[in-house]
């Protein structure tokens, strides 16, 4: 049966007779749903570098903008899916949801085919691209229901974990199957240099890139069917008591996804200049985050009968310090795995991708540089590190507890951040700059290690700090608001980046973690602390 009445998987005699089995059934269905759901939300990060070896018709300030709606729209549609699971059941929400990412796929499909097409049809894909995002949300809010607490530090850290492979999957992915007519349409010549895992291509030769979105429903497809005949739903008070049909869950999941739609949209049109479809305001994105946050909160709550009254039980998690404390610390971590990932491609090719030189007194940046690294050659490796050890996190602080595991990964995000500026602002200013390029990328690397570890370890915190009811929200909330990284690191290296001095923004990414230290020390280190290394 898809729908279970009793679930206690805290009772070691159920866990082992049944639960166990059925947990990691749903778990390995989840996984590669979710790897799934990073692909569609980031792919904008790989699509953008080869839209400029194309010579698409667009400048790179206008390019980075698609991350921008992109990740802005995939954090701020986690805040609905925070509350899916109670809402509407895992079963239902997991399989619709995953389905519904064959909308941005087959779309980018069609209008990558034409460089004629308009800005505003890519960011309307972008912003669809944001489903991507919301799943995680309610991934690992169902997760966290299906495995005992002393399990949920490896548990959540593989479905996370496995599931940020999306970003390395989709990295080797979309490159590679952008050089062969794998899916018909007519091919697109290089005009510049580009890459797979392999090595450089050549400018003049052909390239597919529309296979970019095509090439995810050879998963999207099967996923859905396989989600439907093997999760479950979980019926039990603490999950989903009140379970609506599946055709019910799915208008409720469709209802609550457009307010966040809308919201999006509004606070991309504040901020966005008026050539890019913005109001030309100019509001600050530190003014605009807030503003997009609270009112999506505050939309959800006005829609009315059960999904108000559901709500209404689940928002008590904002009554709880630990929630705001949480999704401080796990924006460190989560925030800048999935920021740095959206924005480490197109920062390769732009910092090293470009000679720096002085013309006639002016430091030009437009020049192309012919020994630069190829940013589709290595912009995979650090999502890959940082996915690959995230469930070594989990497993690390079941055994030592999370906060300790969280500190040090704190220390050593400050530390590599400063390197990493540093070698930035040497080859800015270089008409070398790959000169610099493998100390770059060596304490890239060693900062995204330390941002999967730390993930693991903040999501075991989190299930041992809250109760089994607020758990679920409580993960699905702190992945909400850290995965506005995706915007937020993106945009602020390329205002960096067109200011000339893309090494502040990683200087500034130092002062946070070493704030995010102190404030891991008074609530979960510190001698007295409410939770002592939980």
């Amino acid at each position: 049966m898809s729908d279970i009445k009793k679930w206690d998987v805290e009772d070691p005699k159920f866990w082992d007779s049944e639960g166990k089995k059925i947990a990691n059934r749903n778990l390995w269905i989840s996984i590669p749903s979710l790897l799934c759901g990073f692909a569609v939300w980031l792919y904008w990060g790989i699509i953008t570098i080869q839209m400029l070896n194309l010579g698409f018709p667009f400048a790179k300030s206008e390019l980075f903008t698609l991350m921008a709606v992109a990740g802005l729209t995939g954090a701020t549609l986690r805040i609905p899916s925070s509350f899916f699971i109670r809402l509407c059941g895992g079963r239902n929400t997991i399989v619709f949801t995953t389905a519904l990412l064959m909308i941005p796929a087959i779309g980018a499909g069609i209008a990558l085919q034409d460089k004629n097409t308009p800005l505003w049809v890519f960011q309307i894909l972008a912003l669809l691209s944001g489903f991507g995002g919301g799943n995680f949300a309610s991934s690992m809010s169902n997760i966290s229901f299906f495995f005992p607490k002393k399990q949920q530090g490896l548990a959540l850290g593989l479905n996370a974990g496995l599931g940020n492979f999306g970003v390395t999957t989709m990295q080797i992915l979309v490159p590679l199957f952008m050089t062969f007519g794998i899916f018909g349409g007519e091919p697109m010549e290089l005009v510049n240099t580009s890459g797979t895992l392999i090595g450089k291509i050549p400018a003049g030769s052909d390239a597919w890139i529309h296979n970019a979105g095509y090439i995810w429903l050879l998963f999207l497809i099967p996923l859905a069917i396989v989600g439907w005949m093997g999760m479950n739903n979980i019926k039990a008070s603490h999950v989903t008591p009140e379970l609506p049909s599946p055709m019910g869950a799915f208008g409720i999941i469709s209802g609550m996804l457009a307010i966040g739609f809308v919201t999006s949209i509004f606070g991309l049109w504040l901020m966005l200049p008026e050539n890019v479809g913005g109001s030309g305001f100019g509001v600050s994105k530190w003014i605009v985050l807030p503003i997009v946050i609270a009112l999506t909160v505050f939309l959800l709550k006005l829609i009315p009968g059960q999904v108000n009254e559901n709500l209404s039980r689940q928002y008590k998690i904002f009554n709880n310090k630990h929630t705001w404390v949480m999704s401080i610390i796990y924006t460190m971590t989560f925030g800048s795995f999935i920021g740095f990932a959206a924005g480490f491609g197109l920062s390769i090719k732009v910092i090293f991708g470009y000679q720096h030189v002085m013309v006639d007194g002016v430091m030009n940046h437009d020049i192309a540089n012919p020994n630069g690294p190829s940013a589709l050659m290595y912009a995979w490796m650090g999502p890959f590190i940082g996915a690959l050890i995230r469930p070594v996190g989990g497993w690390i602080a079941d055994k030592m507890g999370g906060a300790k595991v969280t500190q040090i990964c704190a220390v050593v995000m400050v530390a590599s951040a400063i390197g990493v500026a540093y070698f930035m602002q040497a080859a800015y200013a270089s008409p070398r700059p790959q000169e610099y390029f493998v100390p770059f990328l060596v304490l890239f690397l060693i900062l995204f290690a330390a941002t999967g570890i730390g993930n693991g370890s903040t999501f075991r915190t989190i299930s041992m700090v809250f109760d089994k009811e607020q758990a679920g929200p409580v993960l699905g909330w702190t992945s909400a608001v850290a995965a506005y990284g995706a915007f937020i690191i993106p945009k602020v290296l390329g205002e960096q980046i067109k200011l000339t001095t893309p090494e502040n923004a990683l200087y500034g990414f130092a002062i946070f973690y070493a704030l995010c230290i102190a404030i891991n020390w008074w609530f979960y280190l510190r001698p007295g602390a409410e939770h002592h290394n939980p």
